[in-house]
């Protein structure tokens, strides 16, 4: 059994693909991706993705990403009530991103201490987006103490001292199919000295394919090829890669070594 524990469903081009999301997700289920959880960019999207969360195994988030343009910042007080939903069992993606900004990055750590509030209030924990802002993304969690409720550092690609502040304060870490790249060799190392109770898989699909599907459109039962890559790279089983990343991700998302759905 295997958990997607960060995709966007809602964004993959299913006429590219000349397919429907029906047959996406039983590509996945064939796969043994038995859950997914499908995370919010936008809050408009918020209708959409909870439509796709009514399939069976289909959990959703609601967030704003860093940088997506909004006429006017959601509250926490807004955040909190489009949270309230029973399949809603996360907040973000959040964080700062530095790579795409080119202002004054203060709304973004404003927005970001805004989700967080929003977490804590709603004992939902954080999917936290970060790129090109190590040192502010720790300092923010830290200061509006995140540990409180935790979260994942989806799509990680930072270095180990990274990952490891971030596991002090409740946080796991989630590879995506960027670990199967070649050039990718500081973050194998990670992978390979990972804590496994700390492990999170994704496939961050539309994007980021892993091998040998990389620049074509990503799909959650690609998830499968990241955790053998993985369990290759450990010298482990698949089997344990593939049963620790989902108690992980129930233990952390659901509460509960069981799933809800």
């Amino acid at each position: 059994m295997l958990i997607d524990s960060h995709c966007h469903l809602h964004l993959i081009d299913h006429q590219q693909l000349g397919d429907t999301l029906e047959n996406t997700l039983l590509r996945a289920k064939e796969a043994g991706v038995t859950e997914m959880l499908c995370v919010s960019t936008t809050l408009i999207d918020r209708a959409e993705i909870l439509k796709i969360a009514e399939n069976t195994g289909v959990y959703a988030s609601i967030g704003l990403h860093p940088n997506e343009p909004v006429d006017q910042e959601p509250s926490i007080e807004a955040l909190l009530a489009l949270a309230d939903h029973p399949k809603i069992i996360a907040i973000g993606e959040t964080g700062l991103d530095y790579y795409r900004s080119e202002e004054n990055n203060d709304y973004q750590k404003e927005r970001f201490i805004r989700h967080i509030a929003a977490a804590k209030t709603s004992s939902k924990p954080l999917i936290i987006h970060t790129r090109q802002a190590r040192e502010d993304t720790l300092a923010i969690l830290k200061a509006e103490k995140a540990s409180e409720v935790g979260g994942v550092m989806h799509c990680f690609t930072e270095d180990w001292e990274t990952a490891s502040k971030a596991m002090d304060m409740n946080f796991y870490i989630s590879l995506s199919g960027i670990v199967t790249f070649k050039n990718a060799v500081e973050l194998q190392a990670i992978a390979k000295k990972m804590p496994l109770d700390r492990l999170l898989i994704e496939t961050d699909s539309p994007y980021l394919a892993p091998i040998p599907h990389r620049g074509k459109i990503n799909q959650p039962c690609y998830v499968k090829l990241v955790a053998e890559y993985i369990a290759a790279l450990r010298g482990i089983s698949f089997e344990e890669i593939a049963s620790q990343t989902t108690d992980n991700f129930r233990r952390l998302f659901l509460k509960s070594p069981e799933s809800l759905y």
